[in-house]
Order: structure tokens, then sequence, then C-alpha cells
């Protein structure tokens, strides 16, 4: 890793960083839930929500692999059991949505349900119904999660669902603004590595830890 090539020391600066393209002053004046797109996301989460005087939350979702592939990300599912599809990848691996439907059935009810249910004891997701959300997150490699994430809070009937990113992958700009209601980003990149990279200090965070960032 080249120095030049890292454009964040740590998740903390990344936060404030992303705070200075923030229209901070006009979203004070309405009420805003900022919800982490990933357990690596809420480190940032929560310095932006602190910010906006905000709630703070996550959603907690799964990867699908393509069988036999377990680097292959074809698929993501959500907490609300909403997925979304690579479809390219679905269609040049020949994978039936039959596969992808039934895998992600089978991870929520083994693996999400148990995650919420532990982490707010019992709990869903709250209803989002006529509030602004923000989803953030440290950066994307693909936008899978996050469209995921996105269409999550507009099925639970979300006011305006806006998105902020540190970095991002130049290709994903256009569908992530495709459905949301803004789209707040530091840096984008036309040649995207991987997250990591652009960051000097970027420490994985456990689900044990997250506890430690309940809003």
């Amino acid at each position: 890793m080249t120095p030049d090539k890292i454009y964040f020391k740590n998740r903390e600066v990344a936060a404030y960083r992303l705070i200075d393209i923030l229209p901070i002053n006009k979203m004070k004046l309405e009420d805003w839930i900022v919800i982490s797109t990933s357990y690596n996301g809420l480190p940032i989460a929560k310095i932006v929500a602190n910010e906006l005087d905000a709630k703070l939350d996550i959603i907690f979702s799964r990867k699908i692999y393509a069988p036999n592939n377990d680097e292959c990300e074809i698929a993501i599912v959500t907490e609300s059991e909403e997925v979304v599809i690579h479809e390219e990848l679905v269609k040049a691996f020949d994978i039936s949505l039959d596969f992808v439907f039934s895998k992600s059935k089978y991870i929520y009810e083994n693996e999400l349900s148990a995650c919420v249910t532990k982490f707010r004891k019992g709990k869903k997701l709250e209803n989002l119904e006529n509030k602004n959300v923000l989803l953030v997150d440290e950066g994307l490699n693909t936008s899978l999660t996050m469209m995921a994430c996105i269409k999550t809070a507009i099925h639970l009937g979300a006011k305006s669902v806006s998105v902020a990113i540190p970095i991002l992958p130049t290709a994903s700009i256009p569908t992530i603004e495709s459905i949301a209601d803004d789209l707040y980003f530091v840096k984008n990149l036309d040649h995207f590595i991987s997250i990591d990279f652009y960051y000097d200090q970027l420490e994985e965070i456990s689900y044990e830890e997250i506890k430690n960032y309940k809003g």
C-alpha cells in the first residue's frame, strides 16, 4: 500500500470528512435516524448520528455466495427478508433463483433472526414510517448491500432515504442514485480496489463490539 492511495487515517477521520460534506444545518431542521449498513460502518454512523442528534441503529444483512465458491457474492438478504440479486453473476454462472431464495430463507431463519433477537432483545428494526433515514457505511466494494438496505428502508415506510459514504467506486454512483433520495460521498474512484486499501487503520468490528454503539 502506498501512502498516496490512503485517503483516510481511520474511521473517525472518515466520519468527520463525511460530516464536512453533509448539509448538517439543513438536515437538523428535520428528524433523522442514522442506520449503519454493516458492523464496520457503525463507528462512522455513530459520529454522524451524534452530529445530527439522531437515533442510531443497524440493518443486519448477510451475503449469499455462489455454489462451491465462497468468494463470489451473488446476493444479499437483510433482516426484513429483502433480497437483492447480482443478476449478471447469477446469469453468468447459471444459478437458479430457487437456489438464491432458498438460501436466503435459510440464512434469515438460522442466522439473521437470532442475531436480531440477541441485539435488540427480540425487537425488529423500528418502524421507519414517515422518517428520514441516512444509511452510512465505511465504503462500498459493490453496491449490493447498500441497495438491499435502501430497499429495506423504503419497504419499512421511510419518508426519505439518503446514503452517506466516505469512499465508493464510481460505477456504484448511478446505481445508488437510482433509488436513493440523496447520495453523499467524499471520494469516488474509477478503478476501485477494496475499502481497506484506502484506510491506514481499519480493524474489523466484531458482533460483540457493536453492542458498544447502540443508540
